[in-house]
């Protein structure tokens, strides 16, 4: 009977027991430490550029993540590569993107949009404007910034003091006078030394930027969102641009300085029969290692009016995104806001690869750099436009270029037939 008596309470001790053993057990396995092993494809960096990172991403996670970095050595290579991978399903965790690639690629991106673990708030004020305005839709982010580059000008001291020229061009106004200043052409009417490389499209590096940034900073709308249509062509601002862009390759005209026998731009400005060009911040150490000796400075890009009106610069840059068919996109994104939400952290990256800052907070310190400091002021004034397909975009403005110098179209029908094209690879 005594044992009849205590069956109940045995029976309800034993299940307590299970219920308390269960949870235990349940605790251990949800605690248990998941090791990670990611894969990081970029371009153009080297390994070195990450390694302090890398290791300090895993001691930060106590060694349970590993990442490999894996380095491409040109834009096609990188591109076909990562196209490849996203076909077969076997894409790399962490992927570099452009700055112009977030639409072509949002689909096979996991976004970030953990408002406890870093607010978008925080994201718009950490980073320079036009990072939020590329990097985020529908307040979700789909990738943090290595950095912010732009567009400048490059000039040769030595053939600005031969001509007299004190100042680098602020305004464009000033820079088609220095254009004429500089430009020498021999008995025959044959340019010996080109004032700017500009004004065509196949043997200037960076033509279509340098375009494109004249029609931004006349206020042309490029694309139009609501319309899913590009609009270019009816705007004034885009005749004017792709009119003054041209007329450097126009021998008719007085800043007549550029033409289809011109050395390649980069190359024509390292031998020193180019004055200026407009460039990147990544040329300054192409120019140390093929030009050791050129006495050469950087100098904001010019605009329409920088004291009344409105500055405008153009943006080029890379950043760190996950891919959605990652097994660890949280710990993939752990390592993207380790690297870029930290100004400690992030001037690792920067030192090594020496790139612009994209972080607000740093601007004003690496102002005062000598080769940098250029390139990090303008990234608070940087834009860029909507792109949906950035090669088709390049190639229509490079033959939208081409058409009015070799005398195809005038200077409206060559930007109709432009939109047209684009537009026909958005249908």
């Amino acid at each position: 009977m005594n044992f009849l008596r205590r069956k109940p309470v045995l029976i309800l001790i034993a299940v307590v027991l299970t219920i308390i053993i269960l949870i235990i057990v349940g605790i251990k396995s949800r605690s248990k430490p998941v090791y990670a092993e990611l894969q990081f494809w970029g371009v153009y960096d080297d390994k070195e550029a990450f390694d302090a990172l890398i290791s300090g991403y895993q001691q930060a996670t106590g060694n349970l993540v590993e990442i490999k970095y894996k380095k491409f050595d040109n834009y096609e290579e990188y591109k076909k590569a990562l196209d490849e991978a996203l076909k077969k399903g076997a894409a790399p965790d962490i992927f570099m993107i452009h700055n112009s690639w977030v639409d072509e690629y949002k689909d096979v991106i996991q976004p970030f949009s953990n408002e406890k673990v870093y607010p978008l708030v925080n994201f718009k004020n950490d980073f320079v404007d036009v990072v939020y305005n590329d990097f985020v839709q529908n307040n979700k982010i789909y990738a943090f910034p290595f950095y912010v580059d732009t567009l400048a000008l490059y000039y040769n001291r030595d053939l600005f003091n031969k001509a007299g020229i004190a100042q680098p061009p602020a305004t464009w106004d000033e820079f088609l006078k220095d254009v004429e200043l500089l430009t020498k052409k021999d008995s025959a009417g044959n340019i010996v030394q080109a004032g700017a490389a500009i004004g065509m499209a196949r043997n200037v590096n960076r033509s279509t930027d340098i375009l494109t940034l004249l029609m931004l900073q006349g206020g042309a709308k490029i694309f139009d969102k609501e319309r899913n249509d590009f609009v270019f062509s009816r705007e004034s601002a885009a005749e004017r641009a792709l009119t003054f862009y041209t007329d450097f390759a126009n021998p008719i005209k007085k800043v007549y300085t550029w033409n289809q026998n011109m050395h390649y731009s980069i190359d024509s400005f390292y031998e020193e029969q180019t004055a200026m060009m407009f460039n990147y911040s990544h040329q300054i150490e192409i120019i140390k290692s093929r030009a050791p000796y050129l006495n050469y400075r950087i100098a904001k890009m010019p605009q329409i009016d920088p004291v009344s009106g409105k500055v405008i610069n153009y943006a080029n840059y890379w950043g760190g995104t996950v891919w959605k068919g990652s097994k660890f996109v949280e710990q993939a994104w752990g390592f993207l806001r380790y690297m870029t939400t930290s100004p400690q952290n992030l001037k690792k990256y920067l030192s090594y690869s020496k790139r612009p800052t994209p972080r607000k907070d740093m601007v004003n310190q690496e102002r005062l750099d000598l080769e940098l400091g250029v390139f990090a002021e303008q990234a608070l004034s940087a834009s860029s436009f909507y792109q949906k397909n950035p090669v088709a975009i390049e190639t229509a403005f490079a033959n939208m270029i081409d058409n009015v110098v070799f005398g195809r179209y005038n200077i409206n029908e060559a930007l109709k037939k432009a939109e047209d094209e684009l537009n026909a690879t958005i249908r």
